[in-house]
């Protein structure tokens, strides 16, 4: 079983876009969308949910009022100032730490799980899906990515499919070290500006921490052909398959308002585009 998992600097370059149109492309895959903070592949690939899972991220703290002396020891130890005037326990600002438990000399705190998000197990058009929405506010987004990608496993491997490609969320923190380790693949989604360019240089550095091999893919690449030169030059210079050139087109939106893929929408020069890009991936994945 191969996993792909498709990231880049920043938000809005293109990674959901790129991850409809391999689900619609793939034969035998499982999908995940690992941006758990944000999702938005259910949006195109319009899932059936089958199960759904609570997730429990930090703890959170309970008081039992009945064992309390409001000696004030929490408090004065709480740095995240999640004790209020009262000896009561805000739970928007406990880090879920433990330190209120561990000085309590009455027993009268403890930690209980504090639900923090929901994972889903779905069946789309292209296949089963894998996904989650961490809520409003909540940490450990790490972990629920992992769960994730769990879900994404066990399906694949009860059902026999050889690829699981993976909707990883932006930037380089723990969201995408978590969608990261461990895969195949790491497809770079890179974009001809000079932030693009800085942003494609910091997730190299953390596929290349994670031992993970890495191939580029630049989108809107007829906006700046210079930045798209310093992109190939770049690629070049570390040994990283250049998978291809997206052009800039709108039909990317005009797809999303329809909830289809690109490929499913139209038969243009930007699907046409995709599927090289498509071609190269499974090359480099072989």
């Amino acid at each position: 079983m191969r996993q792909l998992t498709v990231v880049s600097g920043k938000g809005g370059t293109g990674k959901t876009t790129l991850v409809a149109a391999f689900a619609s492309l793939a034969e035998n895959a499982v999908m995940a969308d690992c941006d758990v903070d944000a999702p938005d592949l259910h949006l195109i690939l319009n899932p059936t949910i089958k199960e759904e899972m609570e997730f429990t991220g930090l703890k959170l703290a309970h008081k039992n009022p009945e064992k309390c002396t409001e000696c004030g020891l929490c408090q004065e130890h709480c740095r995240f100032e999640a004790i209020d005037q009262d000896f009561n326990i805000i739970d928007q600002r406990c880090e879920g730490c433990g330190v209120c438990v561990f000085v309590c000399p009455e027993e009268a705190i403890e930690l209980r799980d504090r639900v923090s998000g929901v994972a889903y197990i779905s069946d789309t058009r292209f296949g089963p899906m894998s996904h989650a929405k961490l809520g409003a506010g909540e940490e450990a987004s790490g972990k629920l990515v992992a769960l994730v990608r769990n879900n994404a496993r066990i399906m694949a491997e009860r059902e026999g499919r050889d690829l699981i490609i993976i909707d990883g969320p932006p930037g380089i923190g723990c969201p995408l070290i978590s969608s990261l380790a461990g895969t195949d693949l790491a497809l770079v989604i890179a974009e001809p500006t000079v932030s693009g360019v800085h942003d494609l240089g910091r997730i190299v550095e953390v596929t290349e921490h994670f031992d993970v091999g890495a191939a580029v893919c630049v989108n809107k690449s007829d906006l700046s052909d210079a930045k798209t030169k310093e992109i190939e030059a770049y690629c070049e210079k570390k040994g990283l398959p250049l998978v291809g050139r997206l052009s800039y087109d709108n039909v990317t939106t005009k797809a999303m308002i329809e909830k289809k893929s690109v490929i499913e929408f139209s038969d243009g020069r930007f699907s046409k585009e995709v599927r090289e890009v498509w071609g190269n991936v499974m090359k480099v994945l072989a």
